[in-house]
């Protein structure tokens, strides 16, 4: 298996960030196309931590994490290429976030939808537990499930 070598995103990785989430699902179902991916990417989006996934030099993943989120952060988009998916990128873009979220703080929350039965086996498999579904939040008919992967309690008794 090749590694990835993850880095913080840049300006000029946007084209290629857009054309990734662009071709691909879930983002397609749930009515995001490049308009939007353009919106998010131009300028990069602010006070997020945003990171790359490199695999022979093409960018193969993105992540997107949110600080401060319900006594944790939340992992707001997660993306692999098609080309890079079963290949582990996505495994080390999460396994890096997660080692520097869980310095400063106890939990790591994230989105997936609920038609997205790859997604969610990767979450199982990772650690997340599906705390609940938020019905019709982003499309009629489907719910977005709250995951949470933690490194224990906030606070001691």
């Amino acid at each position: 298996m090749t590694t990835s070598a993850i880095r913080t995103m840049v300006p000029d990785d946007r084209k290629a960030v857009i054309q990734l989430l662009s071709d691909s699902e879930p983002w397609n179902t749930l009515g995001y196309g490049v308009d939007d991916w353009s919106r998010i990417f131009c300028p990069l989006p602010q006070g997020r931590d945003c990171y790359i996934a490199e695999r022979d030099g093409h960018v193969a993943g993105v992540a997107i994490v949110k600080q401060k989120f319900l006594l944790g952060d939340y992992l707001e988009l997660l993306g692999v290429a098609v080309w890079a998916r079963q290949k582990g990128v996505g495994g080390q873009l999460l396994t890096h976030i997660e080692s520097l979220v869980f310095q400063r703080t106890k939990n790591l929350f994230a989105c997936v939808s609920d038609f997205n039965e790859p997604a969610r086996a990767f979450y199982k498999k990772q650690g997340y537990l599906e705390i609940g579904p938020m019905p019709n939040f982003l499309i009629p008919g489907h719910a977005e499930i709250l995951l949470r992967k933690t490194a224990g309690p906030v606070r001691k008794s």
